[in-house]
């Protein structure tokens, strides 16, 4: 019997490693993604955003609006996508997707921001959000942002 055991540790250990290791790398990388995005929405939170769809804010009589787009792809790690595999299985919240998506939505307006920081641009209005899976294990998504800047004289 614990020959059978130790057997059974050698052949699941190298799995059982590399899971472990998965989980601490995908975690730590989340977490530095997160504080990037922190980061970058406090350097750009000058640049006002707005989901309404008509409102014209008081614009520079020089400006013209132009359209503004963030787009990036955010994969999960494989440890995650197995805990949201077996948390599905009991009709459980699946947190896991949802930190994922949520990383996704705030990267692609941290992109479109500065898309608009680089044409000299303050404010961003009828912002529009898009998300969609990319493989049919549902481990990538894709955020697009995309709004129509303007320089704004009011803040």
């Amino acid at each position: 019997m614990n020959n059978s055991f130790t057997q059974m540790l050698l052949n699941y250990a190298p799995l059982l490693v590399l899971f472990v290791v998965g989980w601490f790398f995908g975690a730590r990388h989340e977490r530095q993604h997160l504080v990037r995005l922190k980061v970058a929405e406090l350097e750009l939170r000058y640049i006002i955003v707005s989901t309404e769809r008509f409102y014209q804010p008081k614009m520079n009589p020089d400006t013209q609006g132009e359209l503004v787009l963030g787009s990036v792809v955010i994969a999960q790690d494989y440890f995650k996508m197995i805990i949201a595999r077996v948390l599905s299985l009991f009709g459980k919240n699946l947190t896991t997707y949802e930190t994922l998506l949520d990383r996704a939505r705030r990267e692609a307006i941290v992109r479109m921001r500065i898309q608009a920081q680089a044409a000299g641009y303050n404010h961003i209005y009828g912002l529009r959000l898009e998300v969609s899976n990319i493989n049919q294990l549902g481990s990538m998504v894709e955020a697009i942002a995309y709004g129509t800047a303007v320089v704004s004289i009011e803040h």
